[in-house]
């Protein structure tokens, strides 16, 4: 039962990366972090609350922006290049509230994804989120700044 589940995450996960970005929000050269966020349920997460970090020196978080999907489950110019510099990046989802609005009891409060920006050279890169009510998978696309 789990097997064809965990296949049906996977796909819709490379799907939504391999969006062409010129099909919902055009493209996102001059902005270094991209998000999309789909639902199992088939249509994009739009109206999905996001908040970015940067750990600090210490291991805190500060906050550097916040944003909003769109009807097509993306935002777009969420942060400037002198925004990004290299370092340790942290982006929460409120699914809660998405799923809430949704009409569904959800089972995490936030879907959090951390990574390393930039430790191989300058990057852009697209988060993808694809969520359920009881769970939530994440990929990421980071493709040469300069390309």
């Amino acid at each position: 039962m789990l097997q064809p589940l965990h296949s049906l995450l996977l796909a819709s996960a490379v799907l939504l990366c391999n969006t062409p970005y010129d099909k919902h929000g055009g493209s996102d050269t001059k902005s270094p972090l991209m998000v999309k966020a789909d639902a199992v349920k088939g249509t994009p997460a739009g109206s999905v609350a996001l908040k970015a970090f940067q750990r600090t020196a210490d291991g805190g978080w500060t906050q550097i922006t916040t944003g909003v999907t769109d009807g097509a489950g993306e935002v777009h110019e969420l942060i400037t290049e002198q925004q990004f510099p290299a370092g340790v990046y942290r982006v929460d989802f409120d699914t809660k509230t998405y799923w809430k609005n949704e009409g569904s009891a959800p089972f995490h409060e936030v879907a959090d994804v951390v990574f390393e920006a930039h430790a191989e050279g300058h990057r852009h890169y697209t988060l993808a989120l694809l969520l359920s009510p009881y769970s939530y998978t994440t990929t990421a696309v980071a493709v040469d700044a300069h390309q």
